[in-house]
């Protein structure tokens, strides 16, 4: 295509030349105001002077047309998954490419939003769509979408040049649908303690609704709420960690998807103390390092008592003229032994302190819930042998009678390799000790044993409460740092986390936690073949895996995390449930279709808003000027665009015509003054 046009390149530049031209026709008026008698003339040369500083050019130019760029932009996200609404959009997407194919002078880009994405970002794929190209290439923008768009501008100065922007809206007005939002909630609780929980539920087809709560599985409570309105919802916050609050409504007759009709959030339960009796028989080095490491941590309200008479010193001399204090048994043992959470009894030996009523107390307090450590010294194994009072029942491990001083390094067990308590112990940091108290297994699991397999470290569930029985007084040398030392803290500080039935600490467990793109399912348990994981996706699909050992030695899933919502999960009779990205994500906080979103975007950049049922309603894409839309079309801006590949220009003044001419002016000029 070839195209001519008059063009002006000024010999001085365009200020220099109205600065001239300014004071030349000053200068001119002056003279004709002087009634100068060659005033036309002068005119004229000024005129020529200019026009030929002007430099006024014939271009012609060969030029190339260029096809003016349109983007469609297909929704992809979790809402366009429900009532045919995705696939629907591939097929209005397909005969929209198939009208532009017939149409020479545009080029099509698509670009689909990522699935799985918590929000739809539809304006996103349009300007990385159209990112490369000139803007005065661009004929507009195509959005095949549910209307449920999430970052449509208020203000469209940056969209300025992009042409008209249509959306084509797939679903139906009538949709129906329910939802249910957590409209506040804290992230922190204090185990023990209600948390306050505010929901939100929104229908239109009932007024009022009931809502399933539940806390980490646990059965749930039914309450009634009013659509529309924020109820209060009070929450016991039951262990410490994260507590998973799931919240959920009936499914309602012809709803589009069930998925918003459960939301979830997690809330991280802390301790707010806890309380340790600790009880020493008699004094000596390893009772420090006990209260070193408890009274280490600001969280643990101690109370310790040390019995100061020696065995070998017993007379007639009554116990409480002998204490510092009063021993006060009644108040320790009846009153307010219910408020501790750990009793330990440490080389503690009878010797008529407590009486067997505060002793059979503990074994109740234990069977309640309570929790009770006994580290063994000699005297456990001889007549004076808390073994023979009412905590026998509630112990593990049943002492022989027999007391071995020879060296000896503990082993972790094949068991305890397994249990939460020891399984991340080295083996090869432990060091020696020099004292065991024979004992035969009772119950419960050995976690430690000597070198020759006997027990040395038990624990138990008894009722509701948990016992661990160490049949050794030499984990002090651990803390000491004796021939090179042993894990003393690491090892008390996760005994007594099981004991206080922290989750992360309970040797059954099943965990579910999100990296990166991938869900991981972690399972902890005390079987060497556990059975598969049954996994439930937000989607309401489910699907099966079997366990593979990971490189700490843990059973381990991964799943591809492409859903958002909560995932359920369960091995034999653990279930754990998990909440993949946000309590409450965008696309399913509306999955209603429609047009009243992007309805402001259509107007102000002279697009349109069409409703699509099937393919009939695709409009018809017309070429025009500015774009707009009518009965069954659409326009798209028509850029004429081109790219000059060859230019010549021409003087239409040459230099020599402009001397000539502007000579005979001159002398024109002056033969009209000289008369």
């Amino acid at each position: 295509m070839t195209s001519a046009y008059l063009s002006f390149d000024p010999l001085l530049g365009w200020t220099t030349l109205i600065v001239l031209g300014v004071a030349a026709t000053i200068i001119w008026g002056v003279y004709l105001i002087r009634r100068g008698r060659a005033w036309l003339t002068r005119a004229l040369a000024l005129s020529l002077i200019a026009a030929a500083l002007s430099n006024p050019l014939w271009v012609r130019e060969d030029r190339e047309p260029l096809p003016s760029t349109v983007a469609i932009v297909v929704d992809q996200s979790s809402s366009m998954g429900v009532a045919g609404r995705r696939a629907l959009a591939d097929e209005v997407s397909a005969q929209l490419q198939t009208q532009i194919a017939d149409t020479e002078a545009l080029d099509v880009r698509i670009i689909e939003t990522r699935p799985g994405a918590p929000s739809t970002q539809m304006i996103a794929g349009m300007t990385s769509a159209l990112s490369d190209t000139p803007r005065d290439q661009i004929a507009g923008a195509i959005l095949i979408t549910d209307g449920q768009a999430h970052d449509v501008p208020s203000d469209f100065t940056d969209l300025e040049g992009f042409g008209p922007v249509h959306s084509l809206i797939t679903g139906s007005e009538q949709d129906s649908d329910r939802r249910i939002e957590i409209v506040s909630a804290p992230s922190y609780g204090i185990v023990g303690d209600e948390a306050m929980l505010r929901i939100r539920v929104e229908a239109d087809d009932v007024v009022t609704t009931t809502v399933d709560v539940s806390v980490n599985g646990e059965p749930s409570n039914l309450i009634r709420v009013e659509v529309g309105a924020v109820t209060e919802v009070p929450i016991t916050i039951d262990r410490r960690g994260p507590n998973t609050i799931v919240a959920a409504i009936p499914v309602g007759p012809g709803e589009l998807t069930p998925a918003n009709n459960v939301t979830a959030m997690t809330l991280t339960g802390i301790r707010d103390t806890l309380r340790v009796l600790l009880i020493t028989g008699e004094p000596h080095r390893g009772g420090r390092a006990w209260r070193d490491l408890l009274k280490s941590d600001p969280m643990v309200d101690l109370v310790h008592f040390t019995i100061l008479r020696p065995p070998h010193k017993q007379d007639a001399t009554p116990t409480e003229e002998l204490a510092l204090i009063p021993f006060p048994t009644m108040e320790l043992f009846e009153e307010k032994l219910n408020e501790f959470d750990l009793i330990i009894f440490d080389r503690y030996r009878r010797r008529g302190v407590l009486h067997l009523r505060y002793l059979d107390n503990i074994a109740r307090y234990v069977d309640q819930g309570g929790a009770l450590l006994i580290s063994a010294g000699e005297p456990f194994a001889g007549p004076a042998s808390l073994h023979r009072t009412p905590l026998a029942s509630v112990l593990p491990l049943s002492p022989t009678g027999e007391i071995e001083t020879e060296e000896f390094r503990p082993q972790i067990s094949e068991l305890g390799a397994r249990h939460s308590v020891t399984r991340t112990l080295n083996q090869a940091d432990m060091g020696p000790w020099y004292r065991y108290i024979g004992a035969r297994e009772v119950t419960g699991d050995v976690l430690l044993t000597t070198e020759d397999d006997q027990p040395l470290l038990a624990v138990d569930r008894v009722g509701e409460g948990r016992v661990a029985e160490l049949m050794s007084d030499q984990l002090w040398l651990w803390a000491r740092g004796h021939d090179g030392g042993g894990p003393f803290a690491e090892l008390i500080r996760r005994l007594v986390h099981w004991m206080m039935r922290e989750p992360e600490l309970e040797e059954e467990r099943l965990t579910m936690r999100s990296e990166g793109d991938e869900i991981i399912a972690n399972l902890t348990s005390l079987s060497p073949t556990p059975s598969a994981l049954s996994l439930t996706f937000p989607d309401g699909s489910a699907e099966g895996y079997d366990w593979s050992v990971n490189e700490y030695g843990m059973q381990e899933v991964r799943i591809p995390g492409d859903q958002l919502g909560l995932y359920q999960a369960s091995v034999d009779e653990l279930d754990t449930i998990f909440l993949n990205g946000p309590a409450q994500p965008l696309e399913f906080a509306n999955l209603r279709s429609t047009t009243e979103v992007l309805q402001p975007l259509a107007d102000g950049t002279n697009g349109s808003v069409t409703r699509i049922e099937d393919l009939s309603d695709v409009p018809d894409i017309r070429m025009t000027s500015r774009g707009g839309s009518g009965a069954g079309w659409m326009g798209l801006r028509n850029r004429e665009a081109y790219a000059v590949r060859d230019s010549a220009s021409t003087p239409i003044l040459p230099t020599w015509l402009v001397a000539g001419m502007l000579f005979g002016l001159l002398l024109l000029a002056w033969r009209r003054e000289g008369r």
